[in-house]
């Protein structure tokens, strides 16, 4: 998970033993604008279709865990729960019937203390385990020109990516087919591969083969 801009922090318990009745936290649109998931929508399909863009939670208590949360919006159609996952990462689409509303978001929890919220984005994991080169490593522009767009003035805050980290379940290797001789690639202790563009595969586009899928891409700066 790359992070685009920092997080902001906004007014909410995620305290496990601290349940309240339920209250409201913010408005739908709200969490849209904070998050850049709106503008990251209003691009083109063809913009940003190697890019999984999310909402990332951050507890102030490091001991608080993000699973803890219960985040529910309320809007005409009746009541639909938000899922956060155990990372914090929180994956929804603009809504239009929500924005036209003003949807509010409510929590089970007391506001007694913040949770940082924050746009992020990975690269989209190309179906199966056999890859053409620029079907992954296309990710790295697109996702700067997209992060150029939807940071706006905040984008000299805004990192510049510059590599993809493979990451799996298990050890793996990754063999790029290169017409000069294959490239292979194994995984490091944390059962990761770190891919940086290289500019005469990236227009020759060989085809990739991976031992397994990879449960994350990850775009990076490094």
């Amino acid at each position: 998970m790359k992070r685009l801009l920092p997080l902001l922090p906004l007014l909410l318990s995620l305290h496990p033993s601290a349940f309240a009745e339920e209250r409201e936290w913010l408005p739908y649109k709200k969490l849209m604008e904070v998050s850049r998931l709106d503008k990251f929508y209003a691009l083109a399909p063809a913009e940003r279709d190697k890019l999984d863009m999310y909402v990332h939670l951050v507890p102030s208590n490091q001991d608080v865990k993000p699973r803890d949360l219960v985040l529910t919006v309320v809007h005409a159609g009746g009541r639909t729960p938000l899922p956060v996952d155990a990372d914090g990462n929180l994956r929804l689409a603009p809504n239009p019937q929500w924005l036209a509303e003003d949807a509010k978001i409510m929590t089970n929890q007391p506001k007694s203390s913040k949770v940082g919220v924050g746009p992020a984005m990975n690269a989209v994991v190309p179906a199966g385990t056999q890859w053409s080169y620029g079907a992954l490593m296309s990710s790295i522009p697109q996702s700067n020109a997209a992060i150029g767009k939807i940071a706006g003035a905040l984008s000299m805050f805004a990192p510049t990516i510059r590599s993809v980290i493979l990451k799996f379940d298990q050890p793996a290797q990754v063999t790029i087919q290169a017409k000069a001789g294959p490239k292979q690639y194994a995984t490091d202790g944390k059962h990761q591969i770190r891919l940086k563009p290289d500019a005469a595969l990236v227009k020759e586009n060989p085809p990739m083969v991976l031992s397994a899928r990879p449960r994350e891409a990850e775009l990076d700066s490094e």
